[in-house]
């Protein structure tokens, strides 16, 4: 038979039509593997939404899990010389800082030089602080911008530049310790007595060679409440307890006044932030469980047997009692509403707060002994969220169902695309057969007309 490059043609039917619809029909055994996995696709993203509330209340209740949180300090400082912060071991109280010197760097600076000029050879020893390092000066560096890129390259704690200073030899090499403080100290020494006078550099004998001290190394001197203090350095740590003191100018007989106070705003704060983060968690519960009766449109996870199982759990786990003067939330001013969310009364909270912060602190963080109610709290959502918990086990199953369904609509394409394929063949083939027996029919009519022209002369 003829090949059939394109159905139809050769019998003029609409075969090419036909198979599409086919094909169409066919594809039809695909939709329920579709709908299926979006279904599975959806519940999917709903647990999504649920983990990420779930982990919101989590990080909400470790931090109500830490003592620090309840001895949270407000800081202010009165002055412009002195910046200051505080971390939850600091004392509260009120204190005069006074800078009398800030900490600086040593700068040292060379003679001067033609641009160009070559130094000779030989090899410079740097040291300052607790770094040394030496550097070769050869054919190939020996030159102040060849030895300022040596210095820099070591990255010991020397910062090399070259300035013009406009005169006749304008070319100095400059050289500034990256630490201030005065055991930052520079010290430079050659066995080359050339570079030795040029470049040598001894704070003990800081004239003996052309490399002057333009900046000298400084300690800060500070005191605080009276009492003497030095530091290598302008940002102070551990000369207040828990404070963190940066000078940034220097205020003799003007001392900056700095005052500590427990900031129960940020207390309540971290409170609130656990209820909003609770309140939340509710509402994405609320959505993926609820139903229009009107459209009849559904959460996802409506009737699902693990987010029962989730609501169970933190319903106990919000039920805990503590000890002390404080068992329950509701004894500080929190309540649940009638929707399952929780609220405050600001001024409840506030007395409990302000009065008996340690009752507050005992009743979310406990005691060595035993575990507060964010710690409780933060457990049950560990078996919540974590590797293998309740949500991991709910989620692999569905990845599992979504990974086979995808298998199942592979095989199910596949077998679609073999009957598409069969339908063709025996299309093509009829197209050629009708194409054929069109040709015949033709050729004989042709033959009988011509046969009747001859009979009729």
């Amino acid at each position: 038979m003829p090949t059939i490059t394109s159905l139809g043609v050769g019998s003029g039917l609409d075969l090419s039509g036909l198979l599409d619809e086919l094909e169409k029909a066919e594809s039809v055994k695909l939709e329920p593997i579709t709908e299926q996995r979006a279904s599975y696709k959806a519940k999917l993203s709903a647990f999504g939404k649920l983990e990420n509330a779930l982990d919101s209340l989590r990080e909400a209740a470790t931090a109500l899990d830490d003592s620090e949180t309840f001895q949270a300090l407000s800081s202010q400082m009165q002055g412009d010389a002195v910046s200051a912060s505080a971390d939850s071991t600091a004392v509260p109280g009120r204190y005069q800082v006074e800078v009398t010197a800030l900490a600086q760097s040593q700068t040292l600076a060379s003679g001067g030089f033609e641009e160009a000029a070559e130094l000779g050879t030989g090899e410079l020893a740097f040291s300052v602080g607790e770094e040394a390092f030496s550097i070769t000066l050869d054919a190939d560096n020996n030159t102040l911008e060849g030895l300022r890129d040596a210095i820099n390259a070591e990255g010991a704690g020397i910062s090399a530049s070259i300035i013009n200073d406009g005169s006749a030899t304008p070319q100095r090499l400059v050289l500034t310790a990256t630490e201030t403080g005065e055991t930052n100290q520079i010290a430079i020494s050659s066995t080359n007595a050339a570079l030795q006078t040029t470049f040598g550099f001894d704070p003990a004998a800081p004239a003996a060679g052309d490399m002057r001290q333009t900046v000298a190394a400084q300690n800060a001197q500070l005191s605080v409440n009276g009492i003497a203090i030095t530091s290598t350095s302008n940002h102070v740590e551990g000369a207040l307890q828990g404070v963190t003191l940066d000078l940034t100018a220097t205020n003799e007989g003007a001392a900056d006044t700095l005052t500590l106070s427990r900031d129960d705003a940020a207390i309540k704060g971290s409170i609130e932030g656990f209820v909003k983060a609770y309140n939340s968690l509710q509402g994405t519960m609320s959505n993926l469980t609820s139903f229009d009766v009107e459209t009849g449109a559904a959460g996802e996870l409506l009737g699902n047997s693990t987010l029962r199982g989730v609501e169970s759990q933190l319903r106990n786990a919000m039920g805990d009692v503590g000890e002390g003067d404080y068992g329950l939330l509701s004894n500080m001013g929190i309540s649940l509403a009638l929707d399952g969310t929780l609220e405050i009364d600001d001024e409840a909270l506030d007395e409990a707060i302000e009065g008996n912060l340690d009752s507050v602190s005992a009743f979310f963080v406990g005691s060595e002994e035993q575990g507060g109610f964010a710690a409780n709290l933060e457990t049950v959502l560990g078996s919540l969220l974590e590797d293998g918990g309740t949500l991991d086990t709910a989620t692999s199953g569905i990845d599992t169902s979504i990974e086979r369904l995808g298998e199942r609509y592979t095989r199910m394409q596949e077998s679609i695309d073999a009957t598409v394929d069969r339908y063709r063949t025996q299309f093509a083939d009829l197209d050629s057969l009708v194409s054929q027996m069109n040709s015949t029919s033709s050729y004989l009519t042709q033959q009988f007309d011509s046969l009747n022209t001859q009979l009729n002369q």
